[in-house]
């Protein structure tokens, strides 16, 4: 199972490089074979249609823009709003409102090798979500105590690209 995050609901341009990181992380992983129904896409989505982005409904990660990575078989699971930090949490630990669908679950147990990358603004001990909340810390640390006491992995490799990204893991 992979787990992909941009955390951050950007409201300017600078933050085009979250989307542009996780989507390539994306490809990345579906290249290797990894198919959407074992990936959790959660995407702030709202650079491809920005008014600044000069190249509408599309994303690059490179200066040459040969690839378009919001281009064919992108399938987004939480988008705008959706990505939060409850949502977050909720998928993680599998504690989903009934009307989830299945789609939208991390559908992982004891044997699971789960790749989480974590993309956005963030500080001492804190990653932003949406301009307006944060995963703290300690939180990410209850997390990882709840998934490993469900078994919800056999391996978990947890990458995070912020700011001071490595105090997010001061209490794990």
């Amino acid at each position: 199972m992979v787990g992909l995050l941009n955390a951050l609901l950007p409201h300017f341009r600078f933050n085009y490089r979250h989307m542009a990181n996780t989507l390539s992380l994306y490809r990345t992983v579906k290249r290797l074979g990894i198919p959407d129904e074992r990936i959790i896409l959660m995407l702030a989505d709202d650079m491809a249609c920005n008014a600044r982005n000069k190249y509408p409904a599309q994303v690059f990660n490179n200066e040459n823009h040969k690839l378009n990575l919001y281009g064919d078989n992108v399938e987004v699971d939480y988008r705008g709003y959706e990505v939060n930090v409850e949502n977050f949490m909720r998928v993680l630990t599998g504690r989903h409102e009934t009307a989830v669908p299945r789609s939208k679950r991390l559908l992982s147990d004891e044997g699971s090798h789960i790749l989480l990358y974590m993309t956005g603004h963030g500080g001492d001990e804190f990653l932003k979500f949406q301009d307006s909340e944060e995963l703290q810390s300690h939180d990410l640390a209850d997390v990882v105590k709840q998934m490993k006491e469900k078994h919800r992995f056999k391996e978990l490799l947890i990458m995070v690209d912020t700011c001071q990204a490595s105090t997010l893991f001061s209490q794990v």
